[in-house]
């Protein structure tokens, strides 16, 4: 099963001794090759378990996430985003801004809670009001 191996290298990748370089120029491509290959078992596991890692690990994970219509990918990132973290929230918007299309948006525009978080964010005049903003925008 390669969410062992992928466990293993974002584990790695976020502990205390880990280089932000090193993720960034190596670890995440990867972790994206790995992504890759998983099975339907891998992602059923990778779902199941997120919640119980580290704030690092989790946004190390969703930072991989690129394959824009996955299901997958969409459907963890909309686990984690009801955190109280204000970065990993950034990263999940900022991620969903590229997986979301025509075809599976209804799953953000449906989810009141998450669409009213980011009315109040969207008129934030920071960073993360901006890429509310954004996403809101694409959303129409």
């Amino acid at each position: 099963m390669k969410y062992e191996e992928f466990d293993k290298l974002i584990t790695e990748m976020s502990g205390e001794n880990a280089s932000d370089d090193y993720w960034y120029d190596v670890g995440v491509n990867d972790a994206m090759n790995l992504l890759g290959k998983f099975s339907d078992m891998d992602w059923e596991l990778l779902g199941k378990n997120i919640m119980d890692k580290s704030l690092d690990w989790q946004k190390r994970v969703v930072y991989c996430f690129e394959d824009e219509g996955d299901a997958r990918e969409i459907n963890i990132i909309l686990s984690l985003i009801e955190t109280t973290d204000k970065e990993l929230f950034e990263m999940c918007i900022d991620s969903l801004r590229f997986l979301i299309n025509d075809t599976n948006k209804d799953c953000i525009i449906n989810n009141n809670e998450l669409m009213e978080r980011l009315g109040r964010m969207a008129t934030i005049d920071d960073i993360s009001g901006r890429i509310c903003m954004e996403f809101l925008n694409k959303l129409q």
